[in-house]
């Protein structure tokens, strides 16, 4: 089967906003992911279902596929997930098997790595490759997250051109179905829209008061943005960091999106949950420069910016991508 792209995870968040991103350029697209999950359909509604293939398919036939590049999206990306057998099969397995795809039949290849590999940030946050064997995740998903970028890295066998991408906390439309797992912009927008109040986790952290735990949260347009800029231009492979550069607090979030949806502020802090407290990051923020440096020349939407075109384009209107 003959397409121009290859896109896992394509009825997820990020990857449906590229598909859709990509269709609307008239590439051919074939789109792979575990369609059996409804909740997710509304993700790829406008695509017909011979674009559409089952993971488990493609990865079993993947040598019957020809393409121009693949964008490898797919992951289990639930971060309280603490079995890690279910991450290494899909996040760091079936990534070797696709990684192996594309050195085999000279694809070009961008792929899904995370900003969860940094862990607590105490050896940084640049996307140096000589700190990846460092670094010490602290869930299984940002293990298996860093054990595919370490594979990579040492892999003598490459494809022709390949970027994986540390994805920070990235927000926007599309995100309707990952309940707990959606971004905070989400949550505080339905909260906020019941009861004209938003509760933040309190810090359980000497350095930081409530609410001023820092982020790099970055919109889905711009990742959409890199990841086409990165597909239509040749630039050195190897691991990239995305997120908006910037380290802003949730404090800073919700106030945007109460200004967005034009209500009063209103924030109290509840203790943050048992089962994440243990692993919580309370400081990321990415290091662009390595990006910069490969020649992107687009700026990335400012925090309140891109909260306000979320909430008032996607979330009131409940429009998708």
């Amino acid at each position: 089967m003959n397409t121009d792209i290859i896109i896992t995870g394509a009825a997820g968040f990020i990857g449906s906003c590229v598909a859709k991103h990509l269709q609307s350029q008239n590439y051919k697209l074939l789109l792979v992911d575990d369609f059996s999950k409804h909740k997710k359909d509304a993700n790829t509604s406008q695509f017909s279902n011979d674009q559409k293939i089952d993971r488990q398919d493609f990865i079993n036939n993947i040598n019957d596929f020809s393409s121009e590049r693949m964008i490898h999206l797919g992951a289990r990306t639930d971060t309280t997930e603490m079995d890690y057998k279910i991450h290494e099969a899909l996040n760091l397995e079936y990534s070797k098997r696709v990684w192996n795809y594309c050195t085999e039949h000279n694809v070009p290849l961008i792929y899904a790595s995370s900003a969860a590999t940094y862990g607590n940030g105490e050896y940084g946050y640049q996307d140096d490759h000589h700190n990846i064997n460092k670094l010490t995740p602290l869930n299984p998903y940002g293990i298996s997250k860093n054990e595919f970028d370490k594979w990579a890295i040492q892999q003598d066998q490459k494809p022709s051109q390949w970027q994986g991408l540390k994805f920070f906390n990235v927000f926007g439309p599309n995100e309707f179905h990952k309940g707990r797992m959606a971004s905070v912009i989400f949550h505080a927008y339905h909260q906020i829209q019941k009861t004209q109040a938003m509760k933040l986790f309190k810090s359980h952290h000497k350095d930081y008061k409530d609410g001023e735990q820092q982020r790099d949260f970055v919109y889905v347009k711009d990742v959409v943005q890199v990841i086409d800029w990165l597909a239509h231009n040749a630039c050195k492979s190897g691991i990239y960091n995305l997120g908006s550069g910037v380290a802003r607090t949730f404090k800073d979030l919700v106030q945007a999106v109460f200004a967005a949806m034009n209500i009063p502020s209103n924030i109290s802090f509840i203790d943050t949950p048992e089962d994440i407290r243990g692993n919580y990051q309370y400081f990321t923020e990415a290091d662009m420069s390595k990006l910069k440096n490969v020649g992107y020349p687009h700026a990335f939407t400012t925090l309140e910016k891109a909260v306000e075109d979320y909430v008032q384009k996607y979330l009131v209107t409940e429009q998708y991508y």
